[in-house]
């Protein structure tokens, strides 16, 4: 079965140029088949259920009841609390919470948006690590701007909240993907807000100083605009939100819009609310003075209502909840009687049309939202395979049931509908982009593209170590496909630390021209040679690499640990030098603080390319490069053995050291012979013993057969 992550969302017009990313909906295809996953929450008493079977459920598709073929139960109160993506491979996709902190500039005051930030942060530090997160700011001169894609990266999220209104950081991203925005290089803690006296709190004041000033500019006047300006301001804000819920329906798994705003004039839509103003408007239009009277002041404006009501509409059929927060209360004392009049009922009836609340005070935030997790902690995904289905995009409305004694005093919160997806080529660059964030977000190895990954440590004067990663994609599978006359591979590589913390990304755009590169990748295909730049600490290395003209793509994770090489010996994987000339090369662009580092793959003094994916024969020798750090001094022992890809052991493996270079690291010529070996994928594993010590460490290989 072949997976396949779509993005089915359209996105803000006015990012048309930017990469953004937002999780897609997971379908998994097979032929024409696709399997659909609603997630479904039930409610008794304000408390979720637990112990529900696949059997208590009944799904529908339209009017056709549908035979559920999958069903997974994620409770995140029974799941381990380890901080970011450690714990996100425990919660599948569709069971995943997503939360979009959307700070509106257009119709809030610059001195509330300020400080609901710092309630903004607060409500991150009370979500599950497996909750994604992602930041946007509305603004009316520059339209919709996502600062953060969804992400569980708990320090990225805490930049992206404390540096809204930054000069120096708004609108300026160099990652495509849009899953980092600060440089960890560089920011050794996450950004946190600081209270109190002292030199930080000096700091704090200056920089939020400079992040009013900017603030200030990007914010219209909305009080001093006339009514038809205002309208249009509201259209302009009901037509983008309206897109993002075009986004949102895409995403798997329950979606809150966390909107942190003042609120537009309710009378803009409605009508004004004031008695005494709409009685002498009254008295205007019965005395035959219907000209002094404002039509849409008293009725309100149709055109506005439709518009908000299409765009409440978009949110529930994306299942997607507005939290509207009502900043108001933020200003400074001095400025709440500047506040908008009725900006509290229009947040009231955002929140309340798509099941959401209203926050007045900040206080209770914090309590109120965790009221909604724990509601929302419990999930039962539920799959099933529509028949038939056409991939051109439309939308199918779902049902869910709870059947017999289950559904007395329940309440069913599931997913009104799925749009059906559509092929790579339709898609726009925005929903591709969506898809590949997705893949690397989800941390699942997936995808038709055959690639291998190698990456190693390699210590340097400062703290970070030098990571060379080398990419190794199966021309014959990058191919596949109709093809143009370039093909263009786009290659993203991304470290997340044991926290969840990205600490350094690869991302590279390359174009072969199909008619001169052809043979070399039919051959054998092309190798990518890029570099991540890590503190010590362990890591998930998520390589992704796609065919930007098919969409066929390929996901692979890497275990690493980078040592702390001033008091840690290590052993790196063995390499295997192969052939010259063999792989079609890349080079990623120069970057980062090593730029003009060593190379690091050294033997007998003469540089080679290592394989990321070996090839051995069985009873023939292969030559091996080892290279440590603190292994000892004086004479080396060498063991190998065999192992299964379910790490089983399988039998020793021969193995001769045959020299010894002078300097560090530590660098042995080695020669090893498989043992007889079926056809297959393998780990070969080396362990060093000197001075009374041992290291070990292994690589993959692969058996070819004829």
């Amino acid at each position: 079965m072949r997976h396949v992550r779509l993005g089915l969302a359209l996105l803000f017009p006015a990012l048309a140029a930017a990469a953004v990313p937002l999780l897609s909906q997971a379908f998994s295809e097979t032929a024409s088949t696709v399997v659909v996953e609603v997630p479904v929450q039930v409610v008794r008493d304000g408390a979720p259920v637990r112990g529900l079977k696949q059997s208590d459920f009944a799904v529908y598709d339209g009017r056709k009841k549908q035979a559920i073929t999958g069903f997974e139960v994620i409770d995140l109160t029974t799941q381990e609390a380890a901080p970011g993506a450690a714990a996100a491979p425990a919660v599948s996709a569709a069971a995943r919470r997503h939360f979009l902190l959307l700070f509106d500039l257009a119709f809030s005051d610059p001195k509330a948006i300020l400080q609901a930030r710092k309630a903004a942060a607060a409500v991150v530090d009370d979500l599950h690590p497996t909750d994604l997160v992602a930041v946007a700011t509305y603004a009316s001169l520059k339209g919709p701007q996502l600062v953060l894609g969804f992400t569980p990266d708990r320090a990225q999220i805490s930049a992206a909240i404390t540096t809204l209104g930054r000069p120096e950081l708004l609108g300026r991203n160099p990652d495509p993907l849009r899953l980092v925005l600060a440089d960890m290089k560089s920011e050794t803690k996450p950004a946190a807000f600081v209270s109190g006296s002292g030199a930080g709190a000096e700091a704090a004041a200056a920089k939020d100083e400079a992040a009013l000033d900017e603030l200030k500019s990007l914010v219209a006047a909305e009080e001093r605009a006339e009514n038809t300006a205002q309208q249009q301001a509201i259209a302009n804000l009901t037509h983008s939100l309206a897109e993002l819920s075009h986004v949102m329906a895409g995403i798997e798994g329950r979606k809150y819009v966390v909107y942190l705003s003042e609120g537009f004039d309710s009378s803009l839509v409605q009508g004004s609310t004031d008695e005494s103003k709409r009685t002498e408007m009254a008295e205007q239009a019965t005395g035959g003075e219907s000209y002094l009277t404002n039509s849409d002041e008293y009725f309100g404006s149709g055109k506005s209502l439709n518009q908000v009501e299409k765009m409440l509409e978009e949110f529930r059929r994306a299942d997607c909840v507005i939290q509207a927060v009502d900043i108001a209360g933020l200003r400074a004392a001095g400025d709440l009687g500047n506040r908008r009049s009725g900006g509290k009922d229009t947040l009231l009836n955002f929140a309340k049309s798509t099941g959401g609340e209203l926050f007045e005070n900040f206080n209770d935030l914090g309590q109120a939202m965790g009221q909604m997790l724990d509601r929302t902690s419990v999930t039962y995904v539920l799959s099933f395979q529509p028949d038939k289905l056409e991939w051109n995009g439309d939308f199918h409305r779902l049902k869910v049931e709870l059947s017999g004694d289950q559904a007395r005093g329940a309440r069913v919160v599931a997913r009104p509908g799925y749009y059906a997806p559509k092929p790579y080529t339709q898609r726009s660059p925005m929903e591709r982009m969506l898809d590949a964030q997705s893949q690397v977000v989800a941390g699942d190895e997936a995808g038709s593209l055959d690639m291998a990954v190698l990456a190693a440590p390699f210590q340097m004067p400062t703290e970070r170590a030098y990571v060379p990663v080398l990419i190794e994609v199966n021309g014959k599978t990058l191919l596949a496909g109709k093809q143009g006359p370039t093909l263009p591979a786009e290659v993203f590589v991304y470290a997340f630390d044991s926290n969840g913390v990205i600490q350094d990304y690869i991302s590279q755009n390359l174009g072969f021209e199909v008619a001169k590169v052809q043979p070399v990748l039919m051959q054998s295909g092309f190798k990518f040679f890029g570099h991540l730049e890590l503190p010590p600490g362990d890591y998930s290395l998520r390589a992704l690499v796609r065919n930007g003209t098919t969409g066929e793509s390929g996901l692979r994770i890497l275990p690493l640990h980078v040592p702390a090489f001033a008091t840690e010996a290590a052993l790196l994987p063995p390499f295997v030098p192969e052939p010259p000339n063999r792989w079609l090369l890349a080079r990623e662009q120069p970057r980062g603080d090593y730029k003009q580092a060593p190379y690091p793959f050294m033997l007998a003094g003469n540089p080679y390319i290592p394989a990321s994916r070996p090839v051995m024969v069985p009873g023939e020798e292969t030559q091996l490069s080892l290279v440590g750090y603190a292994l000892g001094d004086g004479q080396v022992e060498a063991q190998a053995r065999v192992l299964g890809s379910d790490g089983r052991e399988l039998g020793p493996a021969a193995i001769q050291v045959l020299k010894r270079e002078a300097g560090k690291p530590a660098r042995l010529v080695a020669n090893v012979t498989p043992p007889k070996l079926p056809p297959g994928e393998y780990r070969l594993e080396v362990k060093l013993s000197a001075a009374g010590a041992s290291h070990t460490s292994s690589t993959p290989f692969v058996v070819r057969g004829g």
